[in-house]
Formats: structure tokens, sequence, C-alpha cells
């Protein structure tokens, strides 16, 4: 029974490797397919029968020319059928749902955003109002609800995957906003919460694996102080899927008042709002909600400092020191090899950079902060939708891959428009 056990397991990691493979390179002739994933060609040619059988992945013919003395018909190719399954991928952040479709392919085919009160959404009204917007969206895709297999949403803020609900975040004015139970009752699919700078850590692993594996951390600075942590080659969530929340670790007792409620929170001196209250140096008890910030906040702050305005400057150099302190924390516990900064508040990151590195050198010892390289990326939303649909496609992978060890039919969609 364990020696099955083992082939069968041996089976579906050979039949991911191949989907992977496929769905990362584009359409590829059987041959290559062995090259590139060093599996035997008995091994490719068994697994993409099963596959083509299952409607899965399809034959092509390639349009690659010829050469002059060639003869016969032109190379074979597989591909992925994109057909064979549809995803909805959604962010939820402060007043605005982005909606995206993807194919099995990993291929997004159609975007939309849709504008929601966050001041007055709550647990009685949101979960129907997001309904309601994804039953739009697929209706204008011209898509049955049924072929939907997987809706992915990642929000701001505290996330409990477990209970499948939004514990807290600055987009909804209430608390505990269930997400998973009605969207799984209404659609009938699969659905998973997600923290959104999580999605932004499973994009990067997937857009270039080489670099970013193994142990790293991604921090977005932004509307607030998100993290994202990948841990042995795997994205680490936690119990619950509240891990990471380095914005909520305490920075100083009794310190600013942050977004949460609590005093002191790393976000409290790092996020835009923080950023903002410094520079025209509100008090630090002022309600985050009062405060003028978000993108249009940030830009002109930014622009105060380009342009040597003192204040703005001693913003932004307090702020790169605290960031210095939180990550010495961050390095002294998990030893990442690399960590990652983006979000909004890159912009500004040259004015915070030389007292981010005086904060991380008082925080923590040389041989501490010697092992590990930065890198400072430009924000780009699309970060959050592409690990959305990363995570989808391996998901479904997975599910396939046990609805044929089990010798049945995968399971809904194979015919799904894309």
């Amino acid at each position: 029974m364990t020696r099955k056990a083992d082939r069968d397991q041996i089976r579906r990691q050979n039949r991911s490797i191949i989907l992977k493979a496929l769905r990362r390179q584009g359409p590829m002739a059987r041959i290559d397919l062995g090259q590139i994933t060093r599996l035997s060609p008995a091994t490719v040619t068994a697994i993409t029968s099963d596959l083509l059988a299952q409607g899965l992945i399809e034959g092509i013919e390639s349009d690659e020319p010829k050469a002059p003395q060639s003869r016969g018909r032109p190379r074979s190719l597989l591909q992925l059928n994109p057909a064979a399954a549809c995803v909805v991928a959604i962010r939820l952040s402060v007043n605005a749902i982005d909606m995206s479709l993807a194919n099995f392919a990993g291929e997004t085919f159609l975007n939309k955003r849709v504008p929601f009160d966050s001041a007055s959404a709550d647990a009685g009204s949101f979960p129907m109002l997001l309904i309601e917007t994804i039953e739009t969206f697929v209706r204008e895709a011209a898509l049955r609800p049924d072929s939907i297999r997987e809706i992915g949403v990642a929000a701001q803020g505290v996330v409990d995957k477990g209970a499948g609900m939004v514990v807290w975040s600055p987009a909804f004015a209430g608390r505990n906003i269930p997400i998973v139970a009605p969207l799984t009752k209404a659609f009938d699919a699969e659905c998973i919460l997600s923290n959104d700078t999580n999605m932004i850590t499973e994009a990067l692993h997937w857009i270039d694996p080489a670099r970013y594996s193994d142990t790293f951390a991604v921090v977005m600075l932004d509307y607030g102080v998100g993290m994202g942590l990948y841990l042995d080659n795997r994205l680490f969530e936690g119990a619950n899927g509240m891990a990471a929340e380095f914005g909520h670790s305490n920075h100083i007792p009794g310190g600013a008042l942050c977004r949460c409620g609590k005093r002191g929170c790393i976000e409290a001196y790092l996020s835009d709002y923080a950023l903002v209250r410094a520079a025209t140096h509100l008090p630090e008890t002022s309600d985050p909600k009062e405060i003028n910030a978000g993108v249009a906040g940030l830009a002109a702050l930014i622009a105060r400092a380009d342009e040597g305005d003192e204040d703005a400057l001693t913003a932004f150099a307090s702020a790169g020191r605290v960031l210095g302190y939180g990550l010495a924390r961050l390095l002294a516990i998990l030893d990442p090899k690399r960590i990652v900064l983006t979000g909004a508040a890159m912009r500004a990151f040259r004015f915070m950079e030389a007292s981010m590195y005086q904060g991380l050198e008082e925080a923590l010892v040389e041989d501490l902060r010697q092992n590990f390289e930065l890198d400072v990326m430009p924000w780009n939303e699309d970060f959050i939708r592409r690990g959305l649909v990363a995570q989808a496609m391996d998901r479904l992978d997975k599910d396939y891959l046990g609805a044929a060890t089990r010798k049945t039919a995968p399971p809904r969609n194979r015919g799904a428009a894309a």
C-alpha cells in the first residue's frame, strides 16, 4: 500500500511539473517538455496523454518555418487548454473592488473596478454587495455562474483565513466581515481569502522563482504597513492566515495612535497618514481617519520634500529610522536572505534610505545584518492580482491531479468559455 501511495505521489508531482512548465513557458513539444522538466520521454508521453484525454491540454501545430530541406508535417506542440477552468481574482481596498477573470493558462482576459462606500460597509451590507458585483461581472463576461471554479479574494488589513473573514480593515466601517461563506453559498465555487501583501509575495515567487525563493520577506509601505513571508520555499500565513502583521507590532508602548485603535504600532509611524501627521505637526493622538492622507496626501508630501521642505524631510527621515528598527527585528528573528520594500511610499525612499540604515545599525549587531539583500521595488498594484491567479492555478492543478488519481473526470467547468 505504501509503495502504491508513493507511486501516486510521484505521478501527481510529475503532472504538476508539466502543467506548471506549460503555463510558464507556453506551447512546447514533448521533447522540449522533457528537457525543461528533466522527466523521461516515457513519463512525459504517458502524462501528457492523460492530460489530453482530460481536456486540460491540447495539441497545436507549430507555426515555425520549416527548414528548406525538411519534409513532413510541422512539429506538434502542446499547450494548456484555456477553457478548462476560469477563476475570479478580487482585491478589496478602500472604496474599491477590483476584479479580474483568468483562464486555465493563467491569462487575465477581463478586468473591472467597482467603487463602493467603505465608510458604510459592514458585515451586514458588504457580503451581498460583493455577491451582486461578482454576478454582474460574470454576466458581462458572458460566462455561466457555474463556470467559475474558484474565487480568490485579497483584502487589506487583518484576515482570518480559517474563519474566512476580514477581521479588521481600513476598507470597512465594521469588523469581522464574512467573505468565504457567503461567496461559496452564492457561487458553489471554491473561495479563498488572503491578505493582500501575501499575494504580492506569491506573485514575486511566480515571476522570478530563482530570485524570490527559500526565505524572503516583502514589506509594503502604503495606506498601512503590510508584510508577506516566504519561509523555506512556502508562503507562511500562520495558523489562521494572520501571520506577519509587521505593521501592528509595537514600536513604542503608548506611542502614536494607529488606525487599528492601538497606540505605538509600526504603522503609526510609517503609513501615509503617519507621515502626513508628522509633517503637519498634528498630535500623535490624532485620529488617522481624520487625516487627509491617501494617494493625494502622500504625493503632496513627496512634492514638498522634493522642494526641500524641512518638515516633510524630517517626517520621512524619522519614518526611515523606524523602518530600520523594524527590519532589525525581522532579521534577528527570521534571517531572510532577501527583503523587498514596495508600496506607494517607495517613491519617497530616497528621503528615508540613510536613516533606515542608521536605524538598522543602531538596532542590530553587524553579524546579524550583513547576510541579506534589499530590493526596493516600485509599486505595482498588478502584483496582488498576479499572486491571486498564481495561487488559484496551483490549487486547480492539485484539484485536477487529485481527480485523476481517483480515476474520475475533472470537477466541473471543462468547457468554460474564456
